[in-house]
């Protein structure tokens, strides 16, 4: 019997041993060649197809066999959001990215794709003669493709990728190799194998969070239980993400913490029982004014290549409350965080970190507890009771 990917098992193992394989799918000419030469130029990925339209693409898919999928929201005969499914239908571990402009429309769309399944969004520049928009796109895209797809193969050697077959007796897949890591990438230890610092006993007045790559999704669920946190101290968050997003972030935190949540006001006072969102496009920092702690916007350049970045609010931080503060690094690409991390220990104060098995990317919390500066490495899940146990005075 056959199955419905092409090549026989020998072929498919040593195909996924080598580069990720990506599908590009978008009705733009110029932007499936744009993407598909910067996919071509790198060592450790390629282009399986080029695309118009998501029809072509659920199509297409048992023939393709891609690892990672990027796919446009806006598309004649099936758009992003209705192929998106159907993808994941044939094949249930394919990484799909979804690629829209920026609008509110297609905010809120990436924002029910990553509930339909995506593993995660970028906004494409609204023009791409734009050379630092398109560099910006260029870079932030490559990093999703290659962290998304050496994710997947990470679990793919432990569990055999299941892709549809087209008839009842599939052939057994190989299991599949990781990618060599680029050269610039520092692999971090196991989560589980790491020391941790005794928690300070500094009691916290302040809660900081941030994240990046899968933060979304992990922020909604955090938020929903810090209700005793956000209601008697002030919450501050960055996450990676382009304005008109995190306008619809703010909207969807506030509805899973039931608590005022808004992306910061420059100049406005810092107070608890709220929510306070890093807007896309600025870093958000704290400051004195008189008696007061006020949000400070800056439109300064990019920190860790990232506006909003999460080290520009830690560092701040430590002038107004010292070590009385509590850090959360989610998941996300990069390293994000680690530093500003480090400077709140050094001050006296606490790193918490999401744990690698329930990471998205365990890039920014992988770099906090490599770099020793956590007093706890956690699953997303057990977050939010450590937290609240911690403003409640427990310092173990």
């Amino acid at each position: 019997m056959s199955v419905a990917f092409a090549g026989n098992s020998a072929t498919t193992a040593s195909r996924e041993a080598g580069p990720l394989r990506v599908m590009i799918v978008d009705d733009s000419v110029v932007i499936r060649g744009l993407i598909s030469r910067w996919v071509g130029a790198e060592h450790d990925m390629e282009v399986a197809a080029s695309l118009r339209t998501g029809l072509e693409a659920v199509n297409q898919l048992e023939r393709i066999n891609p690892d990672v999928a990027v796919l446009d929201i806006e598309m004649p005969e099936l758009d992003g959001i209705s192929a998106l499914p159907k993808l994941l239908a044939k094949k249930r571990d394919l990484v799909i990215i979804m690629a829209s402009t920026l609008t509110r429309r297609n905010a809120e769309i990436s924002f029910k794709a990553l509930s339909l399944g995506a593993a995660d969004y970028i906004p494409k520049p609204e023009s791409t003669r734009e050379a630092s928009a398109a560099d910006i796109f260029h870079h932030d895209l490559i990093q999703k493709i290659r962290h998304l797809g050496a994710r997947l193969r990470r679990k793919s050697a432990v569990a055999s990728p299941p892709l549809a077959p087209a008839s009842p007796a599939p052939a057994p897949r190989s299991p599949v190799a990781r990618p060599a890591a680029p050269a610039a990438t520092v692999q971090a230890a196991p989560s589980g194998s790491l020391a941790l610092r005794p928690f300070s006993n500094q009691a916290p007045k302040v809660l900081l969070i941030g994240s990046s790559t899968g933060g979304p999704q992990a922020l909604m669920a955090l938020v929903g239980e810090l209700g005793p946190v956000i209601d008697r101290f002030p919450v501050l968050i960055t996450q990676h993400m382009p304005p008109t997003f995190t306008t619809i972030l703010a909207e969807h935190l506030a509805r899973s913490s039931r608590r005022p949540a808004a992306e910061a006001v420059d100049g406005e006072s810092v107070k608890p029982g709220r929510i306070y969102l890093a807007p896309g496009g600025k870093h958000m920092r704290v400051a004195r004014n008189g008696a007061d702690t006020v949000i400070a916007l800056d439109d300064g350049p990019a920190v860790n290549f990232c506006k909003p970045a999460v080290d520009p609010l830690f560092i701040s931080a430590i002038d107004i409350w010292h070590g009385n503060i509590l850090s959360v690094i989610l998941t996300g690409m990069g390293s994000d965080g680690m530093r500003g991390g480090k400077d709140i220990v050094a001050a006296g104060g606490n790193v918490i970190a999401q744990d690698e098995a329930s990471s998205v990317v365990w890039g920014m919390p992988g770099a906090a507890a490599n770099a020793g500066i956590c007093a706890a490495i956690l699953p997303l899940n057990q977050i939010g009771a450590k937290v609240n146990r911690l403003f409640a005075g427990d310092r173990s």
